[in-house]
C-alpha cells in the first residue's frame, strides 16, 4: 500500500478570492504531491512500506523521510482545515471549550492570527486539544510549529491549522502574510471539520 495523495475536498478554484486556483495549483498539486511521492521513494521496499502515514509520522526519526511523511500529514489536514464559504461561528461543544480555553470565540480568532503572524519561520500554526491537564478534562491551546513538525508526535489531537509557508500564500499576498492570515480566519476555517476532531478527541480522552 502506497500513501496516496487525496482528493481536494473542493474544487481548485472554490476558495477564491482568499486562495487563488493558482496557488491551489502550486500548492496541492506540487508541493503536496512532491512530499507523497518522496515518502513513497522513501519506504518502498523496507519495513514501514504499508504502515499508515500517520505510524510512520509519529515513529520515523528526524530527518528528510520524517519531514517528507509529516508535511504530507500537515497538507492533509490544512486542505480539510479550510472551506468555500467558512469562516463565521462554531457552534455547541467546540464553541463552549473555545470560551473556556481563550474567553470567546473572537478572542481566539485574535489569539490565532497574531500566532501564525508571529512565527518567524516557516511552519504552522494550530489549534490542538491537550488533554494532559490536572484536572482531567482537557483543553484546547494554540500552537507553532516550525517546518515539518507537527502536534501528531507530543501526543496533542489536532483540530485545526493554517500553513505559513510562504509558498502557501506568496502568490496572492506576496509578504503580506497578516492579510493572509486574516483571510482564513475570516474567510476560510472549516468549524465543521474542528468541531468533529474536538468530538474526535473527548471521546479518545474519556
Amino acid at each position: 500500500m502506497t500513501i496516496q495523495l487525496p482528493d481536494l475536498p473542493y474544487a481548485p478554484d472554490a476558495l477564491s478570492p482568499h486562495i487563488s486556483e493558482r496557488t491551489i495549483s502550486f500548492h496541492y498539486g506540487k508541493h503536496h504531491a512532491s512530499y507523497v511521492k518522496a515518502v513513497n521513494n522513501g519506504i518502498a521496499g523496507t519495513p514501514d512500506e504499508g504502515r499508515a502515514l500517520e505510524d510512520l509520522v509519529c515513529s520515523l526519526p528526524a530527518g528528510g523521510l520524517f519531514n517528507a511523511a509529516a508535511q504530507t500529514w500537515n497538507h492533509n489536514f490544512y486542505w480539510q482545515s479550510m472551506s468555500p464559504g467558512g469562516g463565521g461561528e462554531p457552534g455547541g461543544d467546540l464553541a463552549a471549550a473555545l470560551e473556556a480555553s481563550f474567553g470567546g470565540v473572537d478572542e481566539f480568532r485574535t489569539d490565532f492570527a497574531a500566532g501564525a503572524v508571529g512565527n518567524f519561520a516557516s511552519g504552522w500554526g494550530w489549534l490542538v486539544f491537550d488533554g494532559s491537564g490536572g484536572d482531567g478534562a482537557g483543553s484546547l491551546r494554540i500552537v507553532q510549529t516550525d517546518d515539518a513538525q507537527t502536534p501528531l508526535t507530543d501526543g496533542l489531537r489536532a483540530l485545526l491549522v493554517i500553513d505559513v509557508w510562504e509558498h502557501a500564500y506568496y502568490l496572492d499576498y506576496q509578504n503580506a502574510r497578516a492579510a493572509y492570515v486574516d483571510a482564513f480566519v475570516e474567510h476560510l476555517i472549516n468549524w465543521e471539520f474542528a468541531s468533529a476532531n474536538y468530538s474526535a478527541a473527548l471521546d479518545a480522552h474519556a
